[in-house]
């Protein structure tokens, strides 16, 4: 079966978005209750739904495409497509009625990341990236923005007290004294504030592959950089990092030890 198009396979991975997160909805702010995984992070029923259609829904179309999902795992390993799941990135902000958190979807092919998809379901936003097609907004052309100092820039992390436990605080503290604005703004929503120019600096000290795998192409088509703390772009390197671009290179500077 020959390949479909780039263009089509966004469009099916918005749908796949959007249909995960109509799932979520129906548990937004009702008050749920998470379980807490092994490694200690919570994980929800809607969690658990939201992947389960994703899986279904790729299946019923590529069913010989691989799936990995942070629930449910991997099936099809050694595929030459393959589809990486997070249904609800910001699970502890879901829980709590906030809404930032979205529904990653990634694609990789021959293990490149050729697509990527975070929609924000509280919030209505889609914000969608192939190899060579830019990212877009809600449809319309998304790019970063175009500051070029970092005093004059956003810094946004999912939490401030995480980066001591990976020996990343003396980065961190360097990088949020000289910045403008600091902010808690976390999880994917704050890598694709960066996409979208409404940020500059995403620090993340650790991420999964699923965390990562629809986000490196949205940065990247608006324009910007997303990396590992090493500055290699690359969905495993177990951290990352977003920026607009133009302040990469001081990112870099000021986070070396």
């Amino acid at each position: 079966m020959p390949d479909e198009p780039i263009r089509a396979l966004l469009d099916f991975a918005q749908e796949l978005a959007y249909q995960a997160g109509k799932v979520t909805l129906a548990y937004f702010g009702t008050g749920i209750v998470p379980e807490l995984k092994a490694d200690q992070t919570p994980v929800t029923i809607a969690d658990r739904q939201a992947e389960e259609r994703l899986r279904a829904m790729i299946t019923a179309r590529f069913p010989e495409h691989a799936i990995l999902g942070e629930e449910f795992g991997e099936v099809n390993p050694g595929a030459r497509w393959r589809w990486i799941l997070d249904p609800i990135d910001g699970t502890k902000s879901f829980v709590q009625g906030v809404p930032l958190y979205g529904v990653l979807v990634g694609l990789e092919r021959d293990g490149e990341p050729v697509v990527g998809v975070c929609y924000l379901p509280a919030l209505d936003e889609m914000v969608a990236a192939a190899r060579g097609e830019g990212c877009t907004l809600n449809g319309r052309r998304a790019s970063v923005s175009n500051v070029e100092r970092v005093e004059d820039a956003v810094l946004l992390c999912s939490d401030g007290e995480s980066f001591a436990a990976y020996g990343r605080q003396t980065a961190y503290d360097r990088l949020r004294r000289r910045a403008r604005i600091v902010r808690t703004w976390g999880d994917c929503y704050g890598h694709v504030l960066v996409a979208t120019g409404r940020a500059e600096i995403m620090l993340d000290p650790i991420m999964n592959v699923w965390d990562c795998a629809a986000l490196l192409p949205i940065v990247q088509e608006a324009g910007g950089t997303f990396t590992d703390w090493n500055g290699a772009p690359t969905i495993h390197g177990g951290n990352a990092i977003a920026t607009n671009g133009l302040l990469f290179e001081a990112v870099m500077a000021a986070i070396k030890p």
